[in-house]
């Protein structure tokens, strides 16, 4: 079904010790008592302690996972939030990194001399504004972590926090907003053989292999030194 506006939708690795470590005395020893006579909730609380004092906090709270070899959460690589004194107003509402901003300009006139009416759905998200609509999304429709970010970045994990990434809608089909069926639009035929002269490209194409959901409204731009930097990882794991 399409998605509301509202819902829009590496790591640091230690080279192990070769040193025995010392299970350390204390609560993780008296949980472990419990443990034997406590039955699975114990068990449970004696694995979450094992874990946060030998693998560190966990990346999101409240979200029960580690990064991937790939550095990953549940498919979605890590990137910081745009400073703010890089980003710039590009209509009302709506904030990019001054450079991806420019490029965008410049591809909406493009696109509009072809008569074609590219929308701005969604561009800079702050981590706070992505904690809001991962948790608050998925508490109101009863969805797991893992079902939520398949269609939606945690926070400190979403391209928007970047300022690089967009959504896009085509003016004259507003019911494609955010759905798989805007690939079938006026806008995406134009973006697919335009998009990459202003250095503008799809995120998440079909069967990617970070698992995320197909989003065809979805492109980052990737003009810049720094931009290209921030996906490179993705890149690489794209195979692109």
């Amino acid at each position: 079904m399409p998605r509301t506006r509202e819902e829009l939708p590496v790591a640091r690795r230690v080279r192990p010790s070769s040193r025995r470590r010392e299970l350390p005395i204390g609560p993780v020893v008296l949980t472990a008592a419990i443990a034997i006579g406590g039955g699975l909730g114990a068990l449970v609380l004696l694995r979450d302690e094992l874990q946060r004092r030998f693998l560190g906090p966990l990346p999101v709270p409240g979200i029960a996972a580690r990064l991937d070899p790939q550095g990953r959460l549940l498919g979605h690589f890590p990137y910081p939030e745009a400073p703010a004194d890089r980003l710039v107003e590009i209509a009302s509402g709506f904030q990019m990194d001054r450079d991806a901003g420019e490029a965008f300009q410049q591809m909406r006139a493009a696109a509009a001399a072809d008569g074609v009416d590219l929308r701005l759905i969604s561009a800079f998200r702050s981590i706070d504004i992505q904690k809001q609509i991962f948790f608050g999304v998925k508490s109101e429709r009863n969805q797991t972590v893992e079902e939520r970010a398949r269609v939606s970045a945690p926070p400190g994990f979403s391209e928007h926090s970047t300022g690089y990434a967009i959504d896009l809608g085509d003016g004259s089909l507003p019911a494609s907003n955010l759905s798989p069926s805007f690939e079938s639009t006026p806008a995406y035929a134009w973006l697919q053989q335009n998009a990459a002269r202003f250095h503008f490209q799809l995120s998440f194409p079909q069967q990617n292999r970070q698992g995320v959901s197909y989003e065809p409204w979805h492109w980052r731009f990737e003009g810049t030194g720094e931009a290209l930097r921030q996906f490179a990882a993705a890149h690489r794991l794209n195979g692109r």
